[in-house]
């Protein structure tokens, strides 16, 4: 358990740690920067929500997360239902997957920068 809340609270650890493993590996760097993306987004939903948590005093920083995941895979799923007339549900969760990994990164660096600066102004 202790292993996980350091990964989640340093996202960018395991980020480093897998890309950096996956290239020596595999010698691939698209292939190690994907395989990086999706580990580190699993820490991401966790750090994410835990500073939303923290940001507005709520205890919902979790739910939103999944909720927004959900809605997320319904349009991409409707979309290529509607542009292919079926779903493969392989590119659907990859899709939002990665997309999850950008938007919660922003969120994360958002998140984090607004805590600190709360932080120092209440020291002040």
């Amino acid at each position: 358990m202790g292993l996980f809340i350091v990964l989640s609270i340093l996202p960018f650890f395991p980020f480093f740690l897998v890309y950096w493993g996956m290239y020596v590996w595999k010698k691939d760097k698209r292939k190690a920067l994907r395989m990086a993306m999706d580990v580190t987004t699993f820490f991401l939903v966790f750090s994410v929500s835990a500073l939303f948590n923290l940001t507005f005093h709520s205890n919902f920083g979790f739910y939103l997360t999944l909720i927004l995941i959900l809605v997320a895979l319904g349009f991409i799923g409707g979309a290529q239902n509607r542009l292919k007339g079926k779903v493969d549900r392989g590119r659907m969760f990859r899709a939002v997957w990665r997309m999850s990994f950008v938007i919660m990164s922003f969120g994360y660096i958002l998140f984090t920068l607004f805590g600190l600066f709360r932080y120092f102004m209440q020291q002040m």
